[in-house]
């Protein structure tokens, strides 16, 4: 292979990797033509779009270092993604895990419980899905559900909030004392914002996936999950686990902000490897590939 050749197919490459990116970004270019009379209130992001790139692609670098790290230290950590529908928790973890190992970085989304779970201790089904040495769990959405989306839907009784209020310190402090690093995020947005981002999904049909009952309930209900969050802010920002708040109005901002705090939470430093060297494959002149029947072939439309 000459200079030219390796250098165009790894520029390729690296081009590639910028489109699978893009490809989750391209929703913030499209605007329903019903929401034509909306698209002057979208705020255009401060950060200029290679730069954006250019810091995110940095900081996923970085998480490849931190799972090294993991792995090798054996370290536990459990991510909490906590706040408003459509406040951006699903675009900062796909951009975290986006670069990762999924049997060292994983993502719990649990749907709501089964009749079975109902009667278990609270914390019961949230357990199993607690960290091994060497992994990382991210929680979109967790244990949190019982303090928000169930206290102001009325699944859960005042009595079962109060004691969920009084058992979460204690399971997060036994979390924290099994060596699990425990971190804490909720997205905030404002009201307007939420608006504009659930009208978006309501005339996209490549989102209206995201859109729930729940979700539009929770516009009706709007000071009910501020209340239930400022109590929780109050009731469970403890020592061993702090609360932080992730501005999200602005996505991209919200992305590397994130990111770049998670980083700064966690005391990780470069693992040494090995130099890697690509082994030489082995040929046999006797073996002769098999022509394989032309129907088990995806056909190429593309």
């Amino acid at each position: 292979m000459t200079d030219d050749v390796e250098k165009s197919w790894a520029e390729a490459e690296w081009a590639d990797s910028l489109d699978e990116e893009l490809e989750m970004e391209i929703d913030d270019f499209l605007v329903a033509k019903d929401l034509a009379y909306i698209a002057d209130k979208r705020h255009e992001s401060p950060l200029k779009r290679k730069h954006y790139f250019h810091e995110l692609l940095r900081l996923q670098a970085e998480l490849v270092k931190l799972q090294d790290w993991v792995q090798h230290s054996g370290e536990k950590i459990v991510v909490i993604f906590e706040g408003r529908d459509a406040a951006g928790k699903g675009g900062v973890i796909k951009r975290i895990t986006q670069r990762l190992n999924p049997r060292v970085c994983r993502v719990v989304a649990l749907p709501a419980p089964t009749e079975r779970e109902k009667t278990q201790w609270y914390f019961q089904r949230y357990v199993p899905h607690l960290p091994a040495a060497g992994e990382i769990v991210l929680f979109d959405r967790s244990w949190y559900n019982r303090s928000g989306v169930e206290r102001v839907m009325g699944f859960a009784s005042d009595d079962q909030v109060e004691q969920f209020f009084n058992d979460v310190p204690e399971f997060e402090r036994m979390i924290v004392r099994s060596g699990v690093r425990l971190i804490k995020y909720w997205f905030s947005i404002t009201d307007e914002e939420q608006q504009l981002r659930f009208l978006m999904r309501i005339h996209d049909p490549l989102k209206q996936w995201k859109l729930s009952p729940m979700d539009l309930e929770s516009r009706v209900r709007w000071e009910d999950y501020t209340k239930a969050k400022e109590e929780t802010f109050e009731r469970t920002n403890i020592p061993e686990a702090p609360w932080f708040i992730v501005e999200g109005n602005d996505k991209k901002q919200a992305r590397l902000n994130c990111i770049s705090h998670l980083l700064t939470q966690l005391p990780y430093d470069e693992v040494p490897h090995e130099p890697i060297t690509l082994p030489e494959r082995r040929f046999n002149p006797d073996y002769e590939r098999k022509v394989l029947p032309e129907h088990l072939y995806v056909p190429e439309k593309y």
